[in-house]
């Protein structure tokens, strides 16, 4: 049974937040990936439209999500379901860390609004 410990997960950072990866392909997984998002406090994300539906579980905080212009709200416990081709963007506008679980399979790219392209080594 493969389990990923800890210790041996892989961390990330890009645009103010830390990913920590659990499953990937080098993990082990052959078409899931997952990993704990940790967004500071004001921290504010890029908009960028995903190429693969991903599922985003918020453990600790709030967040404003922007997905495809409409902003929510979304509080400890809530799920956000962000479509592929939709448009995300993720601020924290507390004073405290908030804390993410989110779930997608393998292959994620994002895009941002001047035609770049993101290959997160979490999601790969």
């Amino acid at each position: 049974m493969p389990v990923v410990r800890s210790a041996e997960a892989t961390t990330h950072e890009i645009h103010g937040a830390r990913f920590v990866s659990y499953a990937t392909p080098r993990s082990g997984s052959k078409e899931l990936c997952a990993w704990r998002g940790e967004i500071p406090a004001g921290t504010r994300a890029p908009a960028h439209t995903v190429n693969r539906e991903e599922i985003l579980h918020l453990l600790v905080g709030e967040l404003l999500i922007t997905l495809d212009g409409h902003t929510d709200r979304v509080r400890a416990g809530d799920t956000v379901i962000v479509n592929p081709g939709a448009t995300l963007t993720v601020e924290n506008p507390t004073g405290h860390t908030a804390l993410t679980w989110v779930t997608t399979s393998v292959g994620l790219e994002a895009e941002l609004a001047d035609g770049s392209r993101i290959v997160p080594p979490w999601a790969n």
